[in-house]
């Protein structure tokens, strides 16, 4: 354990939970608070009583597919951009070679 990290404890589902980590108290925020919003509120419509243990499963694979999404929608944009700056790249340098040709 570093010296940066603290003792962490929240309630999720009924059960108390307790672990250090090195992360802001802002960044705990809102992994805690999107953890319980995906396990308390975010259950897929389902209703009535679930054990915590499926209702935790689905919230990570709610986590997992939202993850993938946005993993894929960053490489989509990276290689959208690598495409735009090579592009760009090139017609700086036919503006440099018709620039060097006029003097």
């Amino acid at each position: 354990m570093s010296d940066q990290e603290r003792l962490v404890r929240f309630t999720l589902l009924g059960q108390d939970f307790t672990f250090y980590t090195g992360s802001s108290e802002e960044e705990m925020k809102e992994i805690l608070d999107l953890v319980k919003e995906m396990s308390e509120n975010d259950v897929s419509g389902v209703s009535g009583t679930l054990p915590a243990s499926r209702v935790a499963v689905m919230a990570c694979l709610n986590m997992a597919s939202k993850f993938m999404r946005m993993k894929h929608d960053f490489e989509d944009y990276r290689l959208e951009t690598e495409v735009r700056i090579k592009g760009l790249n090139m017609q700086l340098e036919t503006l440099f070679l018709l620039s060097k040709d006029k003097s």
